[in-house]
């Protein structure tokens, strides 16, 4: 079986692909990762073929501002940004089809997806083969359970309308709607009902949704159609790529205080210079040592103190294990590595699904409250550090759940559903 896989968003959303392209291969199956060019190097680095495609929106990471607009700026700003998506995904559309037609990715007999590239189910349907959504978070299949964590909603939102909030998904339709059409236009295919859906097959049948998160952290909603199941993290193996000696220096060091590790990911905005000082005072005052990530501009290099070691990006499976507490944005993919580290986190989430994850840490006795990047404080960052590191209930709920996440083999059982799919839909 060959399998192509489409997939957009930042790190968190490419990196269990490669995992599950990995798995596939394991199997005997032929598999390709489409993503974005940015992650060439993430994708190949471990032994799995890549065919890039247009960064699209990822291009708005690059400045400063475009997340910060989101995170401090309100509805305004988001729909500023709502406005400009649609064109930048022109041609992610168009490279989709090309690495599926006469790229890396043709003759494929399975297309797995990710539902924020878009074109994953149409691609499907011109070639006439299934496509399977595959999600790092429970973002499109309404549930009672939780409301949709695409949006932050205030906490006196009754369970009764937890369902109804799952409409946010139909904002994709409706932004890249007629762009999408077009396209499917120059495709031949049809305007059929129900065609920007990913749940729904060009048939009506249901579409499968798996979703690469732990049972442990989101149990699969009872209200769940059997089409949608939740199979555990999908893990990559480690990377290749070579660690800054000075990084494996500053986690194998055992200083006197705790070593806590700081990274907001690709999130950018706001004023990251100002912020990184907060985070290194915050450090100071809680008692702590620090291991800052700056990733793609959330935190900046400067002069620290000598119980601070500032870098890029660092491997998580290697460093999350040797430090006391993560903090970190809330990215669905650093999540995952800080709870499979078995660590406390505290979550400041800027977008996104990231106040969602902030809030299930702290139900689940591994966090503190979250603390929205708005309201982030030497105070407030400090009181949570010293209560992640300390508070011993905290930091044996975190153990325990990382023990049980460990245990699970999910990317396994993501291939087992997707060769189950295949053979069903011969």
């Amino acid at each position: 079986m060959k399998v192509l896989i489409l997939t957009l968003g930042t790190r968190g959303d490419v990196q269990p692909f490669v995992a599950l392209a990995q798995e596939l291969q394991r199997r005997g199956h032929e598999a390709v990762v489409g993503a974005p060019t940015r992650f060439a190097e993430l994708v190949t680095g471990q032994g799995v073929q890549y065919a890039g495609m247009d960064d699209g929106p990822l291009h708005l990471l690059d400045g400063d501002s475009a997340v910060g607009d989101v995170a401090y700026g309100g509805l305004r700003a988001k729909l500023a940004l709502m406005r400009r998506m649609p064109a930048m995904f022109t041609r992610v559309l168009e490279d989709c089809w090309q690495v599926a037609s006469a790229g890396p990715g043709r003759a494929a007999d399975l297309i797995v997806h990710n539902g924020q590239v878009i074109a994953g189910q149409h691609v499907a349907e011109k070639l006439g083969v299934p496509a399977a959504l595959a999600l790092p978070m429970p973002m499109y299949v309404p549930t009672g359970q939780f409301p949709w964590p695409g949006q932050q909603f205030p906490s006196w939102l009754p369970a009764s309308m937890n369902r109804m909030t799952y409409a946010g998904m139909r904002a994709p339709a409706m932004m890249f709607g007629r762009t999408v059409d077009r396209w499917r236009d120059g495709l031949g295919l049809p305007r059929r009902p129900g065609r920007h859906n990913p749940l729904r097959r060009p048939d009506g049948g249901p579409a499968p949704a798996l979703h690469a998160v732990s049972a442990a952290v989101v149990p699969r909603p009872p209200d769940w159609p059997l089409s949608a199941t939740v199979t555990g993290y999908w893990f990559a193996d480690r990377t290749k790529a070579g660690v800054d000696p000075g990084l494996t220096e500053a986690v194998r060091d055992d200083g006197p205080e705790p070593l806590v590790f700081v990274g907001f990911g690709s999130m950018t905005g706001g004023d990251p210079l100002a912020r990184t000082r907060m985070v290194v005072e915050a450090l100071r005052v809680a008692g702590a040592r620090g291991v800052l990530a700056t990733g793609w501009g959330g935190l900046r290099e400067i002069p620290s103190p000598k119980d601070v070691f500032v870098t890029g990006e660092v491997p998580h499976e290697t460093v999350f294990p040797r430090v006391a507490a993560v903090v970190h944005h809330g990215g669905a993919g650093t999540t995952a590595a800080a709870v499979r580290a078995g660590k406390p986190h505290v979550v400041c989430p800027f977008v996104g699904d990231q106040p969602f994850w902030g809030t299930r840490m702290r139900q689940l006795g591994v966090a503190p409250d979250p603390i929205a990047q708005p309201d982030l404080t030497v105070p407030a960052l400090a009181a949570a550090i010293r209560r992640a590191i300390s508070d011993p209930a905290m930091i044996d709920a975190a153990a325990r759940l990382g023990e049980r996440v460990r245990a699970e083999n999910g990317v396994a059982t993501a291939v087992d559903l997707l060769e189950q799919e295949a053979a069903d839909q011969r």
